[in-house]
């Protein structure tokens, strides 16, 4: 007991008698200073007392897919500080393959007595993926918003990039730039973003025998584009800029340089893009206004806020570097 009162003490910076008036329930505490040492007791991993375990602990859960692609740590750290704004600590829930599920993360922000948890890029954005913990986050009816395109059958508040209109600021630049023979990378089939900006460049005029997919990596990207490169591309839309940098990647094995051979497009912007070999071309996702939103529809309903289970859309961004160029 000695340690616990002494380690929370620490994390707050208060005393260890007020740590003890605040689990043993006396009064002379803030409730500011309450809802910090209860919510220092769920960072370090301790129990609450048993009487205030009925009592919401002021984290929320941030659930990604992975770190690998620098768009997700970026949204994090947008996510983080604009929860820290409004006194809330972000648990931070990262996919392994073969380590901890989604729905085993659910399950321990529940344990933990989260306030809220926001998603992005989870499994409710795949058609063919078990979607049953969404099911018992809305049956607690625990505050959730998810970030980016969901399947349709989840009633939970979206914040979306608009995928169609990022597909057709790509298509069009590259139409402007003379190229006709236009591939796409895309994620995996089930992927609803995907399908959203493969339904935008077909509508575009798309060539549908210019489509692969892949899994959202380097290596997905340059496997994906060496295909595309065989059947004489002159121009790349690629879903993530982890797929563009593959795609550059097959390109030059192919013995091609871009952009004078084969133009390529990304998507997200994320970190560092300025600084590749060529700079990439990307359609950006305004990331923090997406990242603020979230936490502004996450926090009203933790108010007990009515929040329509709308989506909200967000305009992307054509950032023009030097990885397109007119075809020759």
């Amino acid at each position: 007991m000695t340690r616990r009162l002494a380690e929370v003490a620490k994390k707050v910076g208060v005393s260890e008698a007020t740590v003890s008036r605040v689990l043993n329930g006396k009064p002379g505490v803030s409730e500011a200073t309450r809802e910090a040492v209860l919510t220092a007791l769920d960072v370090l991993g301790y129990e609450r007392p048993t009487q205030l375990r009925g009592d919401r602990a002021r984290l929320v859960g941030l659930v990604l897919p992975e770190l690998q692609n620098p768009i997700f740590p970026a949204f994090a750290e947008v996510v983080g500080g604009a929860l820290a704004q409004q006194g809330f600590t972000s648990v931070l829930c990262t996919r392994t393959v073969g380590g901890v599920s989604e729905a085993d993360y659910v399950d321990l922000l529940l344990q933990q007595q989260v306030s809220g948890v926001v998603f992005a890029g989870g499994q409710y954005a795949q058609a063919d993926a078990s979607h049953a913990h969404y099911a018992l986050l809305h049956e607690r009816k625990l505050p959730t918003v998810l970030v980016n395109a969901a399947v349709a059958h989840l009633d939970f508040p979206q914040v979306s990039c608009d995928d169609i209109v990022a597909a057709e600021m790509a298509l069009a630049h590259l139409r402007a730039l003379g190229h006709e023979r236009v591939g796409m990378v895309l994620g995996p089939k089930d992927h609803m973003p995907s399908r959203r900006k493969l339904e935008s460049f077909l509508a575009g005029g798309g060539d549908p025998e210019l489509v692969e997919h892949t899994m959202f990596s380097l290596e997905g990207g340059h496997a994906a584009a060496a295909r595309l490169v065989r059947r004489e591309v002159s121009g790349v839309i690629c879903a993530s800029d982890l797929l563009a940098l593959g795609t550059v990647r097959a390109a030059r094995r192919a013995g091609l340089s871009v952009p004078a051979d084969v133009s390529v497009i990304g998507f997200d912007d994320s970190a560092l893009m300025n600084c590749t070999e060529p700079p990439l071309t990307t359609v950006r996702q305004p990331i923090d206004a997406m990242g603020r939103a979230a936490v502004d529809l996450l926090v009203a309903q933790i108010d007990k806020a009515v929040v329509p289970a709308d989506e909200l859309l967000f305009e992307p961004e054509l950032v023009v570097r030097a990885s397109t160029a007119r075809k020759t």
